[in-house]
């Protein structure tokens, strides 16, 4: 999907008769359906955060486990007020005639959102690891799972991208 291509009037460079509006609407239907999926995990991973300063253990946290703490409480709060965003900026414009603007500012603000709740959920495992089995553990798991990130989020993609290039 590509969000930040300009539309175009008549038949679009990926086959579909449609006008720049159409596109438009189509490629904010998409954008505002990635938001569900993301701002539902967003979600469940601020309300682990917000439960864990509850619980009795919490006070067993060293300061570098409390400092990766509200590190990802600010990830979490910037993950949803991001993932909003583009519905504020959606119900501000409504009926202005801004919706291709509009999508090509809310893809850039998901692609922003979709680098934080990475660096949330790597954090969170983290966190969680090092707490239950220590800060070795905890960085190997903190690794594999930037590496995992990457080479799902941006590797593959590439790869795809080349491949059909040359298909």
């Amino acid at each position: 999907m590509d969000h930040d291509a300009p539309a175009e009037d008549a038949l679009s460079q990926d086959g579909r008769d449609e006008t720049a509006n159409e596109r438009a609407d189509r490629n904010w239907d998409e954008l505002m359906q990635e938001l569900r999926v993301m701002q539902t995990g967003t979600q469940v991973l601020s309300g682990f955060l917000l439960a864990v300063a509850f619980q009795p253990r919490f006070t067993e946290l060293d300061p570098l486990q409390v400092g990766l703490y509200l590190v990802l409480v600010g990830l979490a709060a910037l993950a949803t007020i991001l993932a909003l965003a583009p519905v504020g900026m959606h119900r501000s414009l409504f009926g202005r005639r801004r919706k291709p603007e509009l999508v090509r500012i809310a893809s850039r603000l998901v692609k922003a959102d979709l680098v934080v709740v990475g660096l949330l959920s790597i954090g969170v495992t983290a966190l969680i690891v090092d707490f239950t089995l220590g800060r070795t553990p905890a960085t190997i798991v903190t690794a594999v799972g930037a590496v995992i990130v990457l080479g799902l989020w941006l590797a593959l993609p590439a790869l795809m991208r080349r491949s059909g290039e040359r298909g």
